[in-house]
């Protein structure tokens, strides 16, 4: 199975200034928790975690900075005791190191470390939700995921399509065309945007389809007849591949 390297997995924490560190932590801890053997090891790696998300998820307290400090220094402590009387011992700790690396703040090294235990499935979800971004689709972006894009590239995508989920369905089957695709850019969502906003009829939007998918025979064939209508500017646009002339196209072409 193909593991991504810390660098990758670092990709999903540089999409926001705003990622939900206690939700990274909470998660990684519940993904690895259940792969450590030792009970003792297990419980002490879940008190460490309970402490540490307490201290995110009110960062301001010093009390609880100090236990979550305490209690990492002790879950750490107490590996490299682990590991100095490991000769023969059948205790492991590399799972537990994991969680120990998410508690640090080492969230893509233990994601990295984490993929071969758990999948990367469930990681890449986890650190998608993390971003708590607003209007972002996340089915979207694990698409592109799946489909071999970077997770910077594939945030990017899901927040554009996110923003605009309101757009009539045959627009954003068209949109999702051009993000798997890997062409699709802050320019094209605007000009796309006007063919949102032209409230066009099922025929038309059916012929806007077909000219954002570069069907040339139709382009030409639209672009002739707005020419026709008095619109050279836009017709010599349209041949062009400028999205912003489809709208008017499909409304002028279908009168």
């Amino acid at each position: 199975m193909e593991v991504h390297l810390a660098s990758w997995w670092a990709q999903f924490l540089e999409a926001s200034d705003s990622y939900d560190r206690a939700y990274l932590c909470e998660g990684l801890a519940d993904l690895i928790g259940p792969h450590i053997g030792a009970p003792l090891l297990r419980r002490e790696v879940k008190n460490a975690a309970d402490a540490v998300i307490r201290h995110l998820e009110r960062p301001g307290s010093q009390e609880r900075a100090e236990s979550a400090a305490e209690a990492t220094d002790r879950l750490a402590r107490t590996l490299e005791r682990i590991a100095d009387r490991s000769t023969g011992s059948a205790i492991a700790t590399d799972e537990a190191a994991i969680v120990l690396d998410a508690l640090r703040g080492r969230y893509a090294e233990a994601a990295e470390a984490a993929e071969r235990l758990v999948g990367r499935a469930k990681l890449q979800r986890l650190f998608l939700t993390a971003l708590r971004l607003e209007r972002f689709d996340i089915p979207m972006a694990v698409r592109l995921l799946d489909g071999g894009q970077s997770p910077r590239e594939a945030v990017r995508s899901g927040h554009l399509i996110g923003r605009y989920s309101w757009w009539p369905s045959w627009l954003l089957r068209v949109v999702t065309e051009r993000a798997l695709a890997g062409t699709l850019d802050e320019e094209t969502v605007a000009a796309l945007d006007k063919c949102a906003y032209a409230e066009l009829s099922p025929i038309q939007a059916n012929l806007a389809r077909k000219l954002l998918s570069g069907n040339d025979r139709l382009i030409d064939t639209a672009a002739n007849r707005l020419t026709d209508l008095g619109e050279p500017d836009a017709a010599a646009r349209l041949r062009e591949g400028d999205l912003t002339a489809v709208a008017l196209a499909v409304r002028l072409v279908s009168m």
